[in-house]
Formats: C-alpha cells, structure tokens, sequence
C-alpha cells in the first residue's frame, strides 16, 4: 500500500533512533552520536552509527544506511509495508485502512520505477556506443574521464525521435506509462508520443533512497532551444522536493562525520558542478532547475546545520541567492542556518576543480560569508544611501527582515546584529548591545521582581533582594543547575551538545539566557578556560545567577561535580545525565500532547507508554540510579 508522507514523517517523529535500535544493538555514545558493533557483518570495533538529530543511521562495514524503516527491513528481513506496521507499532499510531485505489497507486509506481531504471542502462550503454562520441569527446574536454562515468550513472540520448520508445516497447512497456514516468512527451493534438530527451547528455536523478525517478539532459546542439532540461513533474518526481546528487552527497558527508571531521555540504547549481565537488570530496546537491524551496532547505538541515549555498557571480546567481535569503529567513533557528560562498574569478565549480584541482575548490568554498552578513550586503547594496530617506529605508528593511524570522530570540538577535552593522557603516557609535543570544536581561537579584530588559548596573543587593535569590537559588532544578555548573568548570562538556543547547538548555527554562550565551561564546571564542568564561559571564551581567547555580547544585549529589572523579568519567556522566533531561523535557512534551489526542485504545496506549517512561525517567532523577546507567 501506498503511504501518505505525513504518516511516515508522523510515525519516525513518535520515537527516537536509539531507543528503538538500541533494544537489539548495545549503543554508546560518542558525541552528537551513538556507536556499537554492526547489526549487519561480525567485527571487533563499532563501525556501526546511529544519530538522533538527523534521524538515520550508518553501518560503514556494510555500507548499509537509512532510518527506522530501512533498518526494520535489513534486520528483520521485513517489506516495506511490514516495516511501516512495525514502526507504526512502536510509536503507538494506528495503521491508515488500506484501499485498492492505494494499492493500485503503488503498483504502479513501481512498474514506472522498473521503467526507469531500464532507461538509465540503456542510456549508458548508448554513450559507450558509436554514436555517443561527440558526447564523449565533450565529457573528456570538461575533464570528466571515462573511469566516473558508471559513478555518476551518466549516459547519452541518440538525436532519433523514438529510439528509447523503440527500445523499451520491445521490452513490454506501454507508451502511456512511459508518458506517466516523463519519458515521452505525448504530443496535444493527440499523435503519436515521442522520446523527451534527444540528442543529449544523460543525468540520472535520484530520491533520497537512491532509485532513479528523473533524468536531466544536457543539448549536444549549441542552437537547442534548452542548453539543459529536466523531466516534467511525475509521480515519482517532485523537483521542488528533490535535489540532485543527494545519495553521494550523504555517502561523502557520513565519510567525512566517520573520520571527526566536520565535512561541509554545497548546494550549487548544475549537474556537472555537483560532480566537480563530488569528485573533490565534497558533499554537494543541485536544485533541480527550480529556485531553492523550503522543502529542499528542510532536506538540507536534516543532512547539515549550516549547510552553504554557492551560486554564480553573475545576475542570475545573485538573484537565486537572494530569493534563497527570502525564502530561508522565516525557517531560521538556533543551529539551523545557511553560509554564502562565491567561487573567484566567475568560475563554476568544474573550472576550478579542472584548472586548480581538488584543494583549490575545497578551499574556495571555505571561504564562506554568514546568513546575517549577506542579508545586510543584499539590503545595503540596494540603493545608494546618500540622502536621509535611503539611510532611513535601509534601517526600516533590516527590522523588517529580523522580524520575519519566526523564532522570537533569533529574530531580536538579528534585528540587534543588524542595526549594530548599520550604525557602524554610517559612522555612528553603536550603542551597548545585550548579548546576542541572551533574550532577557540579566537577573537583579531579586531588587525588582527577576527578570527585566535594560536592567540598570547592578547594586549590593538589599537584604530582601538576598531572601529573593535564596528562593530563586532553591527554585532551580538542582540537576540542571549541576550541568550548568559542569559545564562552566569544563567548558569543552558543550562541544558536542552545541547544536541542542540552545533550544534545550539544560532542562530549566530559568537557565535558558546562560545556555544561550554559552554557546555564542563557544562559537566565537573557542579558547576561553573556566575562569576567563566566568569573567566573560560576570561582566555580561549573570553573577548573580552564577552564585545561584552553585548553591542549587549543591544539592543535587552529581557524581561529575565531585572532586574525586575522572575527568573522562566526569565528561561521561555530565552527557549522560544532559540527555536524560532532554529526553525527560521532550517526554513531558509528547506526554501532554498525546493526552490532547486521546480519542481510542491505541491512543491510550501510545500516551500510557510515554507517561510510564516520564514517570520512570523522573524516579531515576530523583533517587539517582540515573548514575548507575551512565556510560
């Protein structure tokens, strides 16, 4: 049967990847991710991935890769739809009834898969044949040899109108389905359909499970009307959704993770600069002809917190990267961005990689510019500001572009960051900003009710103002205040939790504005010791928060805060005790959503099981056994 999107994403969202693998895998974890021995081949060292925050997992000693359904179908030897029921099952939703006209859908959706992957063979073999040599010589010349064609899948269309229709109606295809599958254009006065691509170089376009549901071409012709074309819009192929070279794309970045690198991921704007990068290391996707849409940046952030966006010099590249500006800015979020990167001299990224080679590429595209920067060089370079109306209307577009960021503390630090540019472009002396990821001001012990923006410096607290911190300190969840508190002792406990920090926090919302400047602090000042990040925070005003978290942790009976402890072992248990208080907030969370739906007995079940792991969660906390799990 065929299943909706939605349900999918719906039933992956219910249940976290190392809950559910690690009832059959002993997982470990290794920073952002977890590690164990593979499921799929006998080894002695854990090759074998599986990370949260991106939803899949990787088995290097196989090769194997893929998320909860994948994993379902190589360990238990189940189809696809068995591995929906069993993760379906698992996140406690109800299956969708299935219906014939669903079942029809599928089937055909798999006859037309059939057809497609016949036609990606065939173009293969047509390029090694007689009369692909022009396409050939051209492959050569743009320093694509031979040996990378089968990597690429790349082949060739021959310039006779039905040589493909030919071909595979002599295997048993209808020209109707080959119409549906975006092989052949049937023509609107009703005659006979003809092959779509002629005389062309093949690209073949793959989803995100790598099976072949388009092909782009490239004109032989100078004079084509097309010098590039896409197949139309199908059933299996959403150009809006799709981006071209993503299963390499994810082979290089999961390479690049694998060895503790942080490997980049590109988006830039052809089939044959996707190579280039490709062929140079570097994960890189395409938009398939399209201006990059929200769904292709959601694809992206799954894969990359930052991934860069590397588009032509030339007009047209400066307006795609513009609209990519327009259409990103409400979908910004702590960790989700993008960075702008322009290759030198006009060049695309095949120039490069053929004229300088590998590292030169590698190294342009490093070369990259903030979202925040390129969004204040869009609006400047707008118009000239040499009257007070255009100084006054850049000033106006930059908070209008801060407030169109959804996220209320991303959209203040924009609007703070750009404004402070602004003054600085004019000449003007910026005024005292508030830390840029501090969305409150700091705490005032108690003087005048917690919290305020624009607080005044601050002044030896008054007794009472004492009295009000002692509760605050005693309102403070000691666990979190004991991360907090690790966290600034060993400020390198944060490196692998940075992405998670911000919207986590260390699971008390009071704790949030610290989170925040730690890890903005962490981002831009990488050296600072304890004391130097103490004297950072003091003078950023949260002395008085400071001193509450100690008297909070006090109390908590933290292993990792104890003096006799291992630094390895205290490392340890701070990350596993920073993961339970997350997985303990999104389980409040879940809990109180699933009570909202309770509408059957799978419903019922599905909230009872989450209530009991909360409940269990909180009994760990509060005895601490947590302690006794720590790895």
């Amino acid at each position: 049967m065929r299943f909706d999107d939605r349900f999918l994403e719906e039933i992956k969202s219910r249940v976290r990847l190392s809950d559910v693998i690690g009832k059959s895998v002993k997982l470990k974890r290794q920073g952002r991710e977890f590690v164990g021995l593979s499921p799929f081949s006998k080894e002695k060292s854990p090759s074998f991935f599986v990370n949260d925050d991106k939803g899949f997992f990787h088995d290097f000693s196989s090769g194997k890769h893929g998320d909860l359904i994948a994993f379902f179908q190589e360990t238990e030897r189940l189809t696809f739809v068995e591995a929906v029921e069993r993760l379906a099952a698992e996140a406690g939703v109800p299956m969708p009834e299935p219906d014939a006209q669903s079942a029809q859908q599928e089937e055909k959706r798999k006859s037309l898969t059939d057809w497609m992957d016949h036609a990606a063979k065939w173009f293969e073999a047509e390029l090694r044949r007689p009369v692909g040599a022009a396409a050939r010589a051209y492959l050569e010349k743009r320093g694509l040899p031979e040996s990378e064609w089968k990597r690429f899948g790349l082949g060739f269309s021959p310039a006779g109108r039905t040589a493909l229709k030919d071909y595979l109606i002599a295997k048993g295809a209808k020209p109707a389905d080959l119409v549906d599958a975006g092989l052949l254009i049937a023509p609107e006065d009703g005659g006979a359909p003809y092959d779509r691509f002629r005389d062309r170089i093949i690209f073949p376009i793959a989803d995100a499970r790598g099976k072949i549901v388009s092909f782009g071409g490239r004109a032989m012709d100078p004079e084509a009307r097309a010098k590039y074309l896409n197949g139309p819009e199908t059933s299996l192929f959403h150009k809006g959704r799709l981006l071209y070279g993503l299963p390499e794309a994810r082979k290089i970045l999961h390479a690049g993770q694998a060895g503790g690198g942080d490997a980049a991921l590109v988006v830039v704007e052809g089939y044959m600069d996707v190579i280039a990068c490709q062929r140079a290391g570097i994960a890189a996707v395409a938009p398939l002809g399209t201006a990059l849409t929200e769904e292709q940046m959601e694809v992206l952030w799954r894969l990359h917190p930052e991934p860069t966006l590397s588009f032509d010099g030339d007009k047209a590249g400066q307006r795609a990267a513009s609209r990519a500006i327009d259409r990103a800015l409400p979908l910004l979020k702590p960790g989700r961005s993008f960075r702008f990167s322009v290759v030198e001299g006009g060049k695309d990224p095949d120039d490069v990689l053929r004229e300088q080679g590998p590292a030169a590429l590698k190294s342009q595209l490093a070369n990259t510019t903030p979202f925040v920067e390129a969004l204040f060089t869009r609006e400047k370079d707008a118009e000239p500001l040499d009257t007070p109306e255009r100084k006054a209307g850049l000033k106006q577009r930059l908070r209008a572009a801060g407030q169109t960021i959804a996220d209320k503390d991303l959209a203040q630090a924009y609007r703070d960051d750009l404004l402070a540019r602004l003054d600085t472009l004019l000449g003007r002396d910026a005024p005292q900003a508030r830390p840029a990821w501090q969305p409150r001001a700091p705490y005032d012990g108690g003087r005048g009710g917690g919290w305020k923006r624009g607080a005044p410096p601050l002044l030896p607290p008054t007794p009472q103002g004492l009295a009000a911190a002692e509760r605050l300190a005693n309102s403070l969840d000691p666990l979190a205040a004991a991360l907090a508190k690790g966290a600034l002792e060993d400020p390198h406990r944060l490196d692998d939790h940075l992405e998670d920090l911000p919207t986590k926090g260390f699971g008390d919302p009071a704790l949030k504005g610290l989170a925040n400047e730690l890890t903005s602090v962490r981002l831009e000042a990488e050296g600072l010791d304890s004391e130097g990040l103490a004297r950072h925070l003091r003078s950023r005003g949260f002395a008085a928060l400071l001193t509450d978290i100690d008297r909070a942790a006090a109390a908590s009976g933290a292993p990792f805060l104890k003096q006799d402890v291992t630094l390895e072992a205290a490392r340890s248990q701070w990350s596993h005790a920073f993961s339970v208080l997350n997985r303990l907030a999104a389980l409040e969370e879940a809990v109180s959503s699933a009570k909202g739906r309770l509408g059957g007995r799978s419903d019922m079940e599905a909230f009872e099981r989450l209530k009991m792991e909360r409940d269990n969660l909180k009994r760990a906390v509060r005895s601490g056994t947590l302690w006794s799990e720590a790895i």
